[in-house]
């Protein structure tokens, strides 16, 4: 059923297909849906300054982006690499790319990310890491799609760790998406919108031991279907300091300044502050 949804996706216009998108975030807000729940704690416990009235006109917003995530996703994943750049109307910050500094790319989940290695690994080798979903045949499908050509996924294991250090040896970009809960082991607890977060340490890591660039990426959504401007900005990990935890928490100032530029188009029904936080 899944799958029949995104290949229906994939035959629709991006207009249409944002337009169809909206409908869907639009009944998970009336529909009081889960996500709904979960985008409207996240958000309070980020913008605690914000009226009542402020924030559920964001939560609604919010759930209009998702809604288009979803479908515009279905429209990228079963269209080749070439066909995915024709959607972009801008590349910001190109120009970093153009040097021999290894790169590493910091990815949040905000605007359309599935759209951002696909673009660049049009040209170019990506190894972009990944969290295996739970459910093996929604797996299979994904990674069939994403790992192709040029784009490589890692997954967030000690293989992956290597696929990401060989590609970094071999001057190829790689990508991680750093603001997921990464469990017990992988992370630490970290500032995030002045509370409390358990945040990847991987990328902080992986950085201190290699000379690398660190930018932060990300594919805004345009309005009415007009595509994506892409975007990359340098990040100073060692801001505050070159701990470890100095270096993450910059690292989770970089995604938190960017998610005040645009909020409506930020993943805000993803558990965020499971570990310290009950989503009721």
């Amino acid at each position: 059923m899944i799958r029949l949804f995104l290949s229906l996706c994939s035959i629709l216009p991006l207009k249409i297909n944002h337009i169809f998108g909206a409908l869907i975030g639009k009944l998970l807000y009336i529909l009081g849906s889960e996500a709904k729940k979960i985008s409207a704690q996240n958000i309070e416990i980020c913008f605690p300054e914000l009226s009542s009235k402020d924030r559920e006109s964001l939560v609604k917003n919010a759930l209009i982006h998702t809604g288009k995530n979803l479908t515009e996703s279905g429209l990228i994943w079963n269209q080749s690499f070439s066909k995915n750049t024709n959607y972009v109307s801008d590349f910001n910050g190109a120009h970093y790319l153009d040097n021999s500094k290894k790169t590493i790319l910091l990815v949040p989940h905000i605007g359309c990310w599935e759209l951002t290695g696909r673009v660049l690994a049009n040209t170019r080798k990506v190894t972009f890491m990944y969290k295996p979903l739970r459910s093996q045949k929604q797996n299979d499908y994904l990674f069939k799609r994403r790992n192709k050509g040029n784009l490589t996924m890692a997954s967030a294991d000690k293989s992956g760790i290597l696929k990401i250090q060989r590609a970094l040896k071999n001057s190829e970009l790689v990508g991680m998406l750093p603001d997921q809960d990464p469990g017990l082991e992988g992370g630490i607890m970290s500032p995030f919108f002045n509370k409390q977060a358990n945040t990847m340490t991987l990328l902080a890591k992986i950085a201190r031991k290699n000379d690398v660039q660190v930018l932060i990426f990300w594919a805004k959504r345009l309005p009415k279907g007009k595509g994506y401007e892409l975007n990359l900005e340098p990040v100073d990990l060692n801001l505050n300091g070159d701990t470890l935890d100095e270096q993450v928490a910059s690292m989770n100032f970089s995604i938190e300044a960017l998610i005040r530029k645009m909020p409506e188009q930020y993943m805000w029904s993803y558990k965020r502050f499971k570990s310290t936080h009950s989503y009721g």
